[in-house]
């Protein structure tokens, strides 16, 4: 058993530490080709992860982007890839700033108000994209990504100065929401102040743990994700949960924007940020959709950006941390693959011994009752 465990710990880890020792590895060779150090450039950027104020920002950021690659983990548990988490958090942040601009309730009221609309909005956003994979056989990669574009459309007309927009010198705005639904943060001194909502979103992944884990809709999710026709023949409506899966990857995508609205901007406006979504996905991938290791991703992808805007002032382009950031992508679907096959190749060893093993015990047993057979025979 203890083997057992040491292989599939071996498993699950050898994925992410060759994906990221290769993408320092060929970051490194890009270094030296453009004739700067392949080392200098790492040891800026963990010097800068020592400071006070640059470790708040990496948890502010990581907070947003764990909530983003949640998102895009439970379309991969359901082997769906929800491509739009991107324009779902970005609408959902919209929605609920106009929301909270508008609407003025106590705190006790007003910020679970808003949590409950962001989650709506994104729900439906996604929604859109699963009822056509359900009903037409659309493709939820296809759907998602022109949803994106028509989020982009439909956000630019809402904040038109004649709908809700707010103009503020060459940005328009939304308003600056209600005091009651700003969220409380961590205050951390001179270094800051930590997005309170960061504790909920560490509580989102310990919610999507359990429900994966240790429930009966968990356990359907994954059944169908990995076949439809076998979750089917146990009685599992597929075209069901495809529906639902997309409907809760988008409410917490429509969650992901809400650590800097409801913590820092407390608006929506031009400057907000984009992107989140294709981050998402690469946190995803990286933290093979588990949420400890979605948590690490996070934190490491964070690193990487905060960290990087010091670069410049060394003579180094920060976009050095942009190109790691690709190559650890890339290299996080061939490693993963690789480890794949050689888990299949060492399960297959592994059944072949126990066979074998098994054959010599039946044939040692046939041995010792063809002795006593003798024997008896004999007297």
């Amino acid at each position: 058993m203890k083997k057992f465990d040491k292989e599939r710990l071996l498993l699950a880890v050898a994925g992410p530490v060759i994906a990221l020792v290769a993408a320092m590895v060929l970051t490194s060779v890009v270094l030296v080709a453009s004739g700067k150090s392949p080392v200098e450039p790492y040891s800026l950027m963990f010097e800068q992860a020592t400071y006070s104020d640059v470790q708040v920002l990496i948890i502010n950021e990581a907070g947003m982007y764990y909530l983003a690659a949640l998102a895009v983990a439970v379309g991969f548990r359901m082997n769906l890839f929800n491509i739009g988490v991107d324009g779902q958090y970005r609408l959902a942040a919209m929605v609920t700033a106009v929301v909270g601009a508008h609407m003025s309730l106590p705190a006790g009221l007003q910020i679970p108000l808003l949590i409950v609309v962001a989650m709506l909005t994104g729900a439906f956003w996604a929604g859109i994209a699963g009822v056509l994979k359900t009903t037409r056989g659309v493709s939820e990669v296809v759907a998602t990504i022109m949803l994106n574009a028509i989020a982009t459309s439909v956000i630019a007309y809402l904040t038109l100065d004649d709908k809700f927009g707010v103009p503020v010198g060459n940005n328009n705005t939304t308003g600056v929401m209600h005091e009651s639904g700003w969220f409380p943060g961590i205050d951390m001194g001179d270094s800051g102040e930590i997005y309170g909502f960061v504790v909920v979103a560490a509580l989102a992944g310990v919610l999507y743990w359990l429900i994966l884990n240790r429930t009966r809709f968990g356990f359907d999710l994954r059944a169908t994700g990995a076949s439809q026709s076998a979750a089917a023949a146990s009685g599992v409506n597929a075209k069901r949960m495809m529906l639902t899966a997309m409907l809760v990857s988008g409410a917490v995508a429509g969650l992901a924007g809400m650590p800097i609205l409801l913590g820092d901007v407390h608006t929506y406006s031009l400057s907000f940020p984009t992107g989140l979504g294709f981050t998402g996905i690469g946190i995803a991938l990286l933290g093979r959709n588990s949420p400890v290791g979605i948590a690490l991703a996070s934190l490491l992808w964070a690193f990487l950006v905060k960290a990087s805007q010091a670069l410049d002032y060394e003579g180094y382009d920060k976009e050095i941390a942009v190109i790691m950031q690709g190559l650890i992508v890339i290299a996080v679907v061939v490693s993963y693959e690789g480890v794949r096959r050689w888990g299949l190749r060492r399960q297959q060893q592994r059944v072949g011994e126990e066979l074998a093993a098994a054959a010599r015990a039946a044939g040692d047993e046939n041995n010792g009752n063809n002795d006593s057979v003798k024997e008896v025979a004999a007297r």
